[in-house]
This record gives structure tokens, sequence and C-alpha cells, in this order.
């Protein structure tokens, strides 16, 4: 029986445009590497290097682009947390027959964004037993190591508890550690559908 779920954030609650930083970004020349690019975006979600240092790499590396088009840019990605999955999981929560935990890849740009613009992301946060954002504990999914700090921060014990994600690597390594799994399709599916979708597990 299921006694934990855990949620994933971005296009599980928050809808996304993945590709919409990248499009923003490519009108400006840049010369650091794919890698230099995918270890510094590394280093700033898992909150080894400040939001000023992160900034500056971008800007030193993209001609043209100005902090206020770097900052415009990088938050393009984000959109909105619909209503309806606001009124699902507060309903959950309200239930109380589960420990809800959101476990999300993410950064501080990114978040005070979504603090600032995002009406619904008090109300949100405040329907999860726990909130763990990669900057601040210093962990990201894929690694074991972030499914590990939940478990012992909460007592989980995986064959009892749900992970829901929307990348195939994140939820390869839940299923490694013995984790019940949804890997959600955005284009087909909506967290909202749950009981449905996974009625087997309830």
């Amino acid at each position: 029986m299921i006694k934990h779920i855990v949620f994933d954030f971005g296009d599980v609650f928050i809808n996304l445009n993945k590709m919409a930083t990248h499009d923003a970004l490519s009108q400006y020349p840049c010369k650091a590497s794919l890698s230099e690019i995918n270890r510094i975006n590394h280093l700033y979600e898992t909150g080894q290097i400040s939001t000023k240092d992160f900034t500056a790499f971008y800007l030193s590396n993209f001609k043209g682009l100005s902090p206020y088009q770097f900052k415009t840019a990088w938050n393009q990605i984000l959109q909105d947390i619909p209503n309806h999955r606001l009124r699902f999981i507060q309903a959950l929560y309200n239930d109380n027959q589960f420990e809800l935990i959101l476990l999300s890849n993410t950064n501080e740009l990114h978040i005070d964004f979504i603090k600032n613009n995002e009406p619904n992301y008090t109300d949100f946060k405040g329907c999860f037993h726990g909130f763990y954002l990669s900057h601040l504990i210093n962990l990201r999914k894929p690694n074991e190591d972030i499914f590990l700090h939940i478990q012992q921060k909460h007592q989980i014990n995986p064959k009892k508890a749900l992970f829901i994600d929307d990348l195939p690597e994140n939820i390869a390594t839940a299923e490694q550690l013995g984790y019940q799994t949804w890997l959600l399709d955005r284009a087909k599916e909506d967290v909202t559908e749950l009981f449905n979708i996974k009625a087997d597990l309830f």
C-alpha cells in the first residue's frame, strides 16, 4: 500500500516550455561548448555557484547578451501552475492519507521568478510535507543520493512509495531503489489523473 507520494515539479505541476530558453539564447553568438554550459548549469542547480557567478558565465560567453536579456531568457521556460492541479494537490493534502513530497531539480533564479509571478505558489508549497529543491539541498536527480536523502528524512520504504516524474532517467533511478513509479507523459496525461492511471497501486 502506498504511504508516500513523491512528485516532480516541472511539467508535473508547473507547465514548462522546455525549448524557450534555448531558443532565446540561440540569438546570441556563443563561445562556450555545450559541455561547459551543462557543467555550469549543473553547478548552479546544485547550489555550488551563486546567481552572480552563474549570470557572469553567460554574459561572458554569449556575445551581446545583457543581464536583463539573460534573466528574461532563462525564465522563459516557466509558465503556470494550473488551478485544476492546485485543487488536486490541496484535496490530496486535506485527505491526509499520504505523505506528500516535492522533489525538484531547479535553481534560485527560477524559484525567485515563480515566487514573484505565480499567484498559486505559496498555496501550492503548503500542500507538501516535504519540499526539496536541488539548489538548496545540493543534490539533484537522477543521482541516488537525492532519493536517499528524502528516504532518511521521511523514513520512506521505497516499496511503499510512488515517484512521479516526466524524465526517464529520474524514473530509472527510482525504480532501481525499489520505488513504484509513474513516467508522466504531459502530452497525453495529467497528474490529476493519478488515481485512474495508477489505480492498481491504491
